[in-house]
C-alpha cells in the first residue's frame, strides 16, 4: 500500500472530492484526521482510522488549534491535504466585499495558515507532502466566477512559492486543479437544466475522456502525490480534467 504508516490531515475530507481523497487515502493505508464544519456520515463517521475535528476554517483562532488536535490524535502530520473551500456565482457588479472576504479566508487563506501550522509537525516527520486542491477555473474560467477564479490563481501560485520554500525541509508541495467533477451539488445543477439528459450529454461531450470525472479520479492522484512515489515532484499545478481544457471549442 502507497501509504502505509502515513498521517494525512485533510481538511474538508468528508464528502465530495475530499470523500473521494480520504477513501483513497483509507484503501492505500493512511490514518486521517478530517477538519471540517459538518459531522461525518456512514461509513467514515464510524472508521477505526479516521478521526473528526469540527472547525471553521475562515476562524483564524481555530486553524492552528485544529492542527494540533490532528497533530496529538495521529502522532504525527505526514500529509496536508488542503481541500476545504466555497464557490457561488456572482457577476461583476454584484459582488460584495464580505463576499469576497469569505472566499478568500476559506479558500485561499485557510490553506497558507494551515500549513504554517503544520510545519513543526512536517519537520518533525522528516519531510512530508503538502497538496493543495485548485481548480481549473484558476487556469480559465467560467461567467460569474471572478472571485472564485482568483481565490483559485492564487492558490496555485501560493503552491509554487512554497514548494521554493520549504524544499530545504523535505517538504514538497503540488497542487491538483480538477474540472468537473461530480457531486451531490453538480447533480443537482443538471437536474435544474430545462433539458436535464441534453445538459448531461452536452456536457461528457467537452470531455474528450468521454465522462466526467469522479471524486475517486481526484483520490487517485492525490494517492500518487502524497506518495514517496512522488518524491521529484514538487511546485507542480497538475490539471486533472479528462482533457477539458485541450480541447479547441469549434462553432458547430
Amino acid at each position: 500500500m502507497q501509504l502505509n504508516g502515513k498521517a494525512a490531515l485533510i481538511t474538508g475530507g468528508g464528502q465530495g472530492i475530499g470523500g473521494g481523497i480520504t477513501r483513497r487515502f483509507l484503501e492505500e493505508g493512511a490514518r486521517i484526521a478530517i477538519v471540517q464544519r459538518r459531522p461525518l456520515e456512514e461509513p467514515l463517521a464510524s472508521h477505526p482510522n479516521v478521526h473528526l475535528i469540527q472547525a471553521d476554517l475562515t476562524d483564524m483562532a481555530a486553524i492552528p488549534t485544529a492542527v494540533e488536535q490532528a497533530a496529538g490524535h495521529l502522532g504525527a502530520i505526514d500529509v496536508l491535504v488542503n481541500n476545504a473551500g466555497i464557490m457561488f456565482e456572482r457577476g461583476v457588479e454584484d459582488i460584495l466585499p464580505s463576499e469576497w472576504d469569505l472566499m478568500m479566508a476559506l479558500n485561499l487563506r485557510a490553506p497558507l495558515f494551515l500549513i504554517q501550522a503544520a510545519l513543526p509537525h512536517l519537520r518533525r516527520s522528516g519531510g512530508g507532502s503538502i497538496i493543495n486542491v485548485g481548480s481549473i477555473e484558476g487556469l480559465a474560467a467560467n461567467p460569474g466566477h471572478a472571485t472564485y477564479s482568483a481565490s483559485k490563481a492564487g492558490l496555485h501560485g501560493m503552491t509554487k512559492a512554497l514548494a521554493v520554500d520549504l524544499g530545504a525541509d523535505g517538504i514538497r508541495c503540488n497542487a491538483i486543479a480538477p474540472g468537473w467533477i461530480a457531486s451531490e451539488l453538480s447533480e443537482k445543477y443538471l437536474d435544474a437544466q430545462a433539458d436535464p439528459v441534453a445538459a448531461r450529454a452536452g456536457l461528457r461531450a467537452l470531455h474528450p475522456a468521454g465522462r466526467i470525472g469522479q471524486p475517486g479520479d481526484v483520490g487517485d492522484l492525490a494517492v500518487f502525490l502524497a506518495s514517496d512515489r512522488a518524491g521529484f515532484m514538487t511546485g507542480e499545478v497538475l490539471v486533472l480534467d479528462g482533457g477539458r481544457m485541450a480541447k479547441l471549442p469549434l462553432p458547430f
